[in-house]
């Protein structure tokens, strides 16, 4: 077990820390031996003061799942930010950053698949996914909006979102298919297929502009 050194900061930092220390414990127990006291242990902390922060396990594993889905989201997005050129380079940079670390990772998977097995079960999961699934394909419809228009093409909503929904789907599967079996596959190749593939389906080029 690693045990995170638990920096005495600002409130929002130690639940930051708590939260990543229950991640640790999840991704090494699963939900089940993520006790609160495995989890004290990994942060460095009390029992007690975890309460201070999460009056129960469920909030915590709450906040945890959040984390994951925020990381999957907030790194793709903050890639096509910092690009800060033109609308088509945007939407290539937030779809090839979903094959990279962190977000194509065998760890976050395992995050992933042991929360997503509880959704059915789990109402405030179900709607934590929820959230995180809408969040990321408005974002991604946003972006392909705006590389059509620059394109000279202007969509109605309800084509952009029927493209969103198509465009995430495969990414999803690519994104399966390259935290489960990385070995299968050469480097940058299913970045490669997946910019392939939104080409086709938006009938723009995704060439990087210098």
């Amino acid at each position: 077990m690693t045990r995170r050194p638990f920096h005495h900061e600002s409130e929002e930092t130690r639940r930051q820390d708590l939260i990543a220390a229950t991640l640790d414990a999840i991704a090494e127990s699963g939900l089940r031996g993520a006790t609160v006291r495995e989890i004290a242990e990994r942060a460095g902390v009390t029992p007690g003061l975890i309460r201070h922060y999460f009056v129960s396990k469920e909030l915590m594993f709450q906040a945890a799942y959040r984390a994951v889905m925020q990381t999957m989201f907030e790194t793709a997005d903050h890639a096509a930010e910092d690009e800060g050129t033109s609308a088509v380079n945007r939407l290539r940079v937030f779809v090839l950053a979903n094959f990279k670390a962190p977000i194509i990772d065998p760890r976050n998977l395992s995050l992933w698949a042991t929360f997503i097995s509880q959704i059915s079960v789990d109402p405030a999961l179900a709607a934590i996914h929820r959230d995180g699934y809408i969040a990321f394909r408005d974002r991604l419809q946003a972006h392909i909006g705006a590389a059509l228009e620059e394109s000279g093409r202007n969509l109605a909503p309800g084509e952009l979102r029927y493209l969103a929904i198509a465009i995430n789907g495969m990414m999803d599967g690519l994104w399966l298919e390259g935290s489960m079996a990385a070995d299968l596959f050469g480097e940058g190749e299913l970045a490669h297929v997946a910019l392939a593939s939104v080409e086709k389906l938006l009938g723009i080029s995704l060439a990087e502009n210098k």
